[in-house]
């Protein structure tokens, strides 16, 4: 099987990705390297046997290199109306990034912290690849956290809310 180097413009390939709409999600991560937390669109399912997912961390970020040192990661699936919580987590991170989880009423798990009403997966990292510009961490879940709540998406740079067809 040969391999086709080739790939489409960087700038064709951002506009067409942003059609694409993802669910809205803060990863946190708490241990020896600290508690941190970013807003993430990368994130999916892997496999249910063992129960796993996969979220996708720019490899020069404070969050990719936390969620490595600590081994752990909590991807937390926001609900539609946390259009603040997920701007709070978004950008670069501050000095302080324990800073970002002032004033939320978090639940402290050893993976990372569990964000107010969202579907939670702690996870223990199992395995990380480097691909391109960012480290694809695949995580064993050890812990939900099932809020029943609608979730926020992103779309074409804004956030959205879903609704089901014909309502």
């Amino acid at each position: 099987m040969t391999s086709d180097t080739r790939s489409v413009d960087r700038d064709a390939f951002l506009a067409a990705m942003r059609q694409v709409a993802a669910t809205v999600t803060v990863v946190t991560t708490d241990g020896l390297a600290g508690r941190a937390g970013a807003t993430v669109s990368a994130f999916s399912s892997l496999s249910a046997d063992p129960p796993s997912v996969l979220v996708c961390l720019r490899t020069d970020s404070r969050i990719a290199r936390a969620v490595i040192e600590n081994g752990a990661f909590c991807v937390n699936v926001l609900a539609e109306d946390a259009v603040e919580v997920a701007r709070a987590f978004a950008g670069p991170s501050p000095d302080n990034p324990a800073a970002r989880f002032d004033g939320l009423p978090i639940t402290p798990r050893p993976e990372g912290p569990v964000l107010p009403r969202a579907t939670a997966f702690s996870c223990h990292l199992t395995d990380r690849i480097i691909h391109g510009s960012h480290a694809i961490c695949i995580g064993t879940v050890t812990a939900l956290t099932n809020a029943g709540q609608k979730p926020l998406t992103y779309l074409s740079g804004d956030y959205h809310i879903v609704r089901p067809h014909g309502h």
